[in-house]
């Protein structure tokens, strides 16, 4: 069925792109492997291009819902995701981040698959800012310690490929340990005395 053949072109080429690289990889070895016919893969997509954003889109909402699932399982809160990431590392199929590798190979950001990438991260952050948020962190507050704390996951993610271990997650949660620390001692910022009592809320 079209279904099926479309599944089986998504599930052989996010294997191989991430095991090997977008680039390094062929519509036709994609073919080859996934046993598609040529003429059935341009019914579903324009190209490889067209591909690798399918992918990169479906691997999006996989990757999300697993992390919102495993960080909630681990306790629901900020500290939780370095757990989960710990879990991700100690896989024997660990390549990196599919997104920062995407954005790696892709120079051009204008691109459509830089683009999803970069979209994919703005997303992640967001959700962390929820779960800032969910802990009495104020908007302002939370969005810039998410930024701050994905900053930490993704040089996890790159350190853990190039060591070859999950150390890195456990490091890197020490320091958002800190930073956590450190936010909830400053506490909201002071009222200003002078602003009009309309301005206070």
């Amino acid at each position: 069925m079209a279904t099926h053949a479309r599944a089986r072109l998504l599930d052989t080429a996010e294997a191989l792109f991430y095991a090997e690289g977008v680039r390094a990889v062929g519509v036709e070895r994609i073919l080859a492997e996934s046993g598609v016919g040529r003429a059935s893969f341009y019914r579903h997509f324009t190209g490889k291009d067209e591909l690798v954003v399918a992918v990169l889109t479906r691997r999006d909402r996989a990757w999300r819902d697993w992390l919102a699932e495993r960080v909630t399982a681990l306790g629901g809160r900020p500290a939780a995701l370095f757990d989960a990431l710990a879990e991700r590392f100690a896989r024997a199929d660990f390549r990196g981040c599919a997104f920062i590798n995407t954005m790696v190979e892709t120079a051009d950001p204008d691109s459509p698959a830089h683009r999803v990438a970069a979209a994919h991260k703005r997303q992640v952050t967001e959700y962390v800012a929820t779960l800032l948020a969910a802990e009495g962190h104020a908007p302002g507050p939370a969005a810039e310690l998410a930024r701050r704390l994905v900053l930490l996951m993704d040089g996890a993610i790159v350190t853990a490929l190039r060591e070859g271990t999950a150390a890195p997650a456990a490091e890197a949660g020490e320091i958002a340990a800190a930073l956590l620390a450190s936010a909830a001692q400053a506490g909201p910022p002071l009222e200003d005395p002078c602003a009009a009592p309309a301005d206070r809320g």
